[in-house]
């Protein structure tokens, strides 16, 4: 299905535009005969990319309420009507709700209708509407998908919580050493002004001090050109792979990205397969959910191996980048006929071994910190006070 733009001819001989999904365009102009509209011209329409993406704390509220309405009774065009005019809907998301209502209005599918806003809503939540659809139970598929993107904003909330105090004390350390070297160094600077055989670590500190107080405007033109670069780079295709791929074997923090990205991955192919998507099917689209190309390019070999004939648990085995008892768990689930499940219960566990990792790694990070600055404040206080104390040995040794 497809959505079209399309201009037709009412029987009083109106000209009307509008919009309305259809295999062909065949199929389009005997879906607008039967509402007495005369097709004179239509051309698909591309999808609405101007709207962002949904955050994740939305999308589980909207499933959830959805759900909770659905399995309530309520219509589903009554209850879309009900969420998209609750008081804390922004401008923007009423939007989106009010066109996805348009298009139900016309005829269109619920998931065909979520497929339309573009990225708002994820493929993941699209194909799951899709299925559905398809075995009528909306209201189900609704509240599994809120519980996976409660579940997903939670992990993610807590590693950016876990992550503020680091980053706050690295503001810290940067605010401190460009407050020494801009205001404290230069003070020593006319102290050593006569001084003819200064050390050179006296001396670098002070060309530092020096090249930030007078040429701060060419040092800001540098950091912006490299943050370009870098971004740049980090756009291509090779530089993410590599750095992805680097990210699976850094010590201590690659195991906790690796239970990251297994927690991930097992809770939306745990709710795919539970709406009766195709195992391959369910492996396109959960690949891409977890967020590390390295493992995601990993998984057409995998799918090709299944198609060959191979267990699910060997195939995901063969894949590196998850925890090793992630294909242990799969081949329990597969002998045992409870595949969604096992699933299900391997990402709540790894979920919690995450979040048990990140405060570990948080452990971990803020003595580093503390420790990172005292040896710059350090090595910056031994740089001064070195020809200080070389001056009164002079003194000294010529009384």
């Amino acid at each position: 299905m497809r959505k079209y733009l399309y201009t037709a001819k009412t029987e009083d001989g109106k000209t009307v535009r509008g919009r309305e999904f259809a295999a062909d365009e065949q199929d389009l102009y005997l879906r607008l005969k039967e509402k007495g509209l005369y097709l004179l011209s239509a051309r698909p329409a591309e999808k609405n990319r101007h709207v962002r993406r949904f955050r994740t704390k939305i999308l589980a509220e909207f499933a959830r309420e959805l759900g909770t309405l659905l399995h309530a009774g309520v219509p589903l065009i009554r209850a879309l009507t009900i969420i998209a005019q609750e008081e804390d809907v922004k401008p923007a998301q009423k939007k989106v709700y009010d066109e996805i209502l348009n298009l139900l209005r016309q005829g269109s599918s619920f998931s065909d209708a979520l497929e339309a806003q573009g990225s708002a809503f994820p493929e993941l939540m699209v194909r799951m509407m899709r299925t559905a659809e398809a075995g009528g139970n909306l209201d189900e598929v609704s509240m599994r998908l809120a519980n996976h993107y409660e579940k997903e904003y939670r992990l993610t909330n807590k590693v950016k919580s876990a992550m503020t105090y680091p980053l706050i004390l690295c503001v810290i350390v940067v605010l401190v050493v460009i407050i020494i070297f801009t205001y404290v160094i230069p003070q020593f600077a006319r102290l050593f002004a006569n001084v003819e055989d200064l050390p050179f670590a006296t001396r670098l500190i002070l060309g530092i001090s020096d090249v930030l107080r007078h040429h701060w405007p060419i040092l800001l033109l540098l950091l912006a050109l490299v943050i370009v670069v870098l971004r740049t780079l980090l756009g291509t295709s090779p530089v993410k792979y590599a750095l992805d791929r680097m990210k699976t074997r850094i010590p201590v923090v690659g195991g906790m990205l690796k239970t990251v990205y297994t927690a991930r991955f097992a809770r939306t192919l745990s709710s795919l397969y539970a709406s009766g998507l195709p195992i391959v099917t369910a492996l396109q689209i959960g690949k891409r959910t977890i967020g590390n190309v390295y493992i995601e390019r990993q998984f057409d070999e995998a799918v090709t191996r299944i198609l060959e004939g191979e267990s699910l648990s060997q195939a995901l085995g063969s894949i590196d980048g998850f925890v090793h008892k992630f294909s242990s768990t799969v081949m329990v689930g597969e002998e045992t006929g409870r595949l969604d499940q096992m699933l299900l219960n391997m990402a709540d566990m790894l979920d919690f071994e995450a979040e048990r990792a990140i405060e570990r790694l948080v452990t971990l990070l803020e003595p580093l910190m503390i420790v990172c600055m005292a040896v710059i404040v350090g090595f910056i206080i031994i740089s001064v006070l070195q020809p200080i104390y070389g001056s009164y040995d002079t003194l000294g040794a010529g009384l």
